[in-house]
């Protein structure tokens, strides 16, 4: 038996769309990751970019449990002395930018390097119900019916 190894032009991107009102971060996260790359597929090959165009809604309504609102901290360095900043993952979703907490964990679980950052080029994050995708007819993907714990109340 071959194995099967994928060229540039057998690759077949799909259109995928999430909604990810209750969704529990952490597992949305590794579910995006996993169809970025292209592990859901037979075809799946490591070195090439064979995962779909992933479209997330509704970011501002993503559920993180525990105390993670409050304990996990992300931290950057400016570059200049005392320029050591912080912000909690509650205060990044109350804030201007909620998208950017699942970003990051997407970011996180995919692989550094230049491939991973050609697959995060295809993920899409909206804080709203609205997106400016609808030309490419992306399919619903339903996350919170594959397991009961990917959603919380």
């Amino acid at each position: 038996m071959k194995s099967l190894t994928l060229k540039p032009s057998d690759i077949e991107k799909k259109w995928v769309l999430i909604d990810a009102s209750g969704l529990v971060l952490g597992r949305l996260a590794a579910v995006v990751a996993d169809r970025l790359r292209g592990k859901h597929k037979p075809s799946y090959t490591p070195n090439m970019d064979c995962g779909d165009h992933v479209v997330v809604i509704n970011a501002e309504k993503v559920a993180i449990t525990g105390k993670k609102t409050e304990q996990s901290v992300f931290r950057w360095y400016t570059g200049f002395p005392g320029g050591l900043k912080e912000r909690t993952q509650g205060s990044i979703l109350k804030g201007k930018h909620p998208e950017r907490v699942i970003q990051k964990a997407v970011e996180r679980m995919v692989p550094r390097g230049p491939l991973g950052r050609r697959v995060m080029g295809h993920l899409k994050i909206y804080a709203g119900a609205s997106h400016p995708h609808e030309a490419q007819q992306p399919q619903a993907l339903d996350i919170a019916a594959m397991n009961r714990k990917n959603k919380r109340a």
